[in-house]
């Protein structure tokens, strides 16, 4: 079932996706070589202690950190540890914030030190590719034409598209209907009304779109260990048109 949500309940949505993206740009200045991806998390958990917010993802089916820290060919899910991070790494941060029960989602990918041209290539086209389809996320539109947006210009600059994980409607919950993929034909799915809350997600892979899972049942990598990243903001469909809600 869609649920639309008000206008108040779309800003009580904002205020948590101010604090998930103030959290991000930290995390920003944090990322570099020698650090790990615990290191992240606990300075997630503290950030969002201090800002009455809490990590909506830890303790989600058994999931037990307040983020996921996915590194070079892991494309979503990473479990983050204590392995420092190395020069020319790329790094997926992702996490759900909850502010008095009201959720925003954002994932972001991040170069350590110096990263190859390739990387830079495959971070530069996710996030465009991102902007893509918030630009199609209009009242009246389709899901798909937010999924054709993505695939046709991920697949012009050569790169593919994650088929197995999806973005997703949210609220109150972190996962409501209807799912969003990152392909697909235009002018098809269900159509998109003002009220709704959708995050966009698309996760890209430098080769094979296929993804595999480890033993511990989360992390998700390419098939043939090529680098993946992944680019996510939570949106709110309006009149006035697509209005980012994990941003300052």
């Amino acid at each position: 079932m869609v649920v639309i949500k008000t206008k108040e309940e779309i800003q009580y949505m904002h205020e948590a996706g101010k604090i998930l993206a103030a959290c991000h740009k930290e995390i920003g200045k944090m990322i570099r070589p020698g650090v790990s991806g615990m290191d992240i998390d606990r300075f997630v958990e503290k950030f969002l202690a201090e800002h009455g917010a809490t990590p909506e993802q830890k303790g989600y089916s058994g999931y037990p950190y307040a983020t996921c820290a996915s590194v070079n060919d892991i494309i979503c899910h990473g479990f983050p540890n204590e392995n420092p991070f190395q020069d020319g790494d790329i790094v997926t941060i992702d996490m759900v914030v909850n502010l008095n029960g009201w959720l925003a989602d954002s994932a972001w990918s991040y170069r350590v030190g110096n990263v190859s041209p390739e990387a830079d290539k495959l971070l530069k086209v996710t996030e465009a590719a991102l902007y893509k389809g918030i630009e199609q996320a209009i009242d009246g539109n389709r899901i798909g034409d937010i999924s054709h947006a993505i695939q046709v210009y991920a697949e012009s600059e050569g790169l593919s598209v994650v088929r197995q994980f999806v973005g997703h409607a949210i609220g109150q919950k972190m996962h409501e209907e209807p799912q969003v993929p990152h392909y697909g034909p235009a002018g098809k799915g269900p159509r998109l009304k003002e009220g709704m809350v959708i995050t966009i997600e698309p996760m890209l892979n430098i080769g094979d779109y296929r993804a595999k899972i480890d033993a511990d049942g989360w992390t998700a990598r390419t098939v043939d260990g090529s680098l993946s990243a992944q680019y996510e903001h939570t949106i709110a469909i309006t009149a006035e048109g697509p209005v980012i809600l994990t941003q300052q």
